[in-house]
């Protein structure tokens, strides 16, 4: 077991991508990680999909045009990532120089098999620069299943760290009750929750799970404004006339009480930082342990497939 460190801050950073653009979008992660850094955060949590960012076409153009998707997906994947890569190579060394550990969401290229499908997914580096693992997220959700491919139980990770014990689901999956159990069964005390969702209601759930769980959770969602979208892609004009914000973020960090303790944030690129204390979750468990005294196993039987899909 890793030793623990006593004064434990965590981040979040809402902020945009270079869109479509993974060289640019590495180089300004980067600048974020030694940001947090010298803010004294232990831990920066990216939004879902940051390198090389969301697409949020996918909710605007019909599949019936092909040739639109098909080199908006094609530029997607020339933009991708995978464990191994250069990009990964950069974002390592910048967090083992800084000594802080990093969650980024990214677009991930299927580089074991074809090459060319891609997955939603959640990179984990440790403080020491290494890379600890990746998780795909389960299922896309609605128009997202013509990008993304999905994922299975083999990723379902948690990290033993210096800061406790550090898991996360990729926006909709924190939904899926069976998908937070795995994370509860595991024991985390830190979810990681990368989101595009800004929504009232996404911050009610996180506040749910943060209690549900005992833990402490970090939203962290990407801030995407109209002028962010280079004007060479088409599908920028399919949003509506005069629109200046198409993600406008609300990221926080929330105690296992379910209480805000850093954001929501709007409309805005920022860090946001919680100190954090790990009593905390021993006190809220005292009376509501989902994983523990409330959790008959007598009556419940459970357990996640880690076999990788085949």
């Amino acid at each position: 077991m890793k030793n623990k460190i006593q004064n434990i801050k965590i981040a979040a950073a809402q902020a945009a991508p270079v869109y479509l653009n993974k060289d640019a979008t590495v180089k300004k992660a980067c600048h974020l990680i030694e940001e947090a850094a010298k803010g004294d955060a232990n831990l920066i949590v990216f939004p879902e999909a940051f390198i090389p960012g969301y697409p949020d076409w996918v909710w605007l153009i019909p599949n019936s045009r092909s040739k639109e998707l098909n080199d908006l997906y094609v530029e997607m994947v020339k933009n991708a990532v995978s464990i191994g890569d250069g990009s990964i190579e950069q974002l390592s060394k910048v967090a083992g120089e800084n000594n802080i550990y990093v969650v980024i969401g990214i677009n991930e290229i299927n580089k074991e098999s074809s090459g060319g499908s891609l997955y939603n997914s959640l990179l984990y580096i440790s403080e020491k620069g290494e890379v600890e693992g990746i998780h795909r997220k389960l299922i896309p959700t609605g128009g997202e299943r013509l990008v993304w491919a999905r994922g299975d139980g083999s990723t379902l990770h948690t990290f033993e760290t210096s800061i406790g014990k550090l898991g996360g689901l990729i926006c909709w999956e924190n939904y899926m009750p069976l998908a937070r159990q795995a994370m509860y069964d595991a024991g985390v005390q830190i979810l990681a929750a990368p989101t595009w969702d800004k929504s009232d209601n996404w911050l009610l759930s996180l506040r749910h799970i943060a209690r549900e769980g005992g833990m402490f959770v970090i939203g962290s969602c990407m801030v995407l404004k109209m002028d962010d979208i280079p004007e060479r892609l088409n599908f920028k004009t399919l949003y509506p006339e005069g629109r200046e914000w198409i993600n406008t973020g609300k990221s926080c960090i929330i105690n296992p009480k379910g209480e805000f303790i850093a954001g929501p944030v709007e409309g805005e690129e920022e860090i946001i930082y919680a100190d954090i204390d790990l009593d905390e979750i021993i006190a809220a468990k005292r009376m509501f342990d989902v994983s523990g005294h409330y959790s008959r196993p007598d009556v419940f039987k459970y357990s996640v497939i880690k076999d990788p899909l085949k």
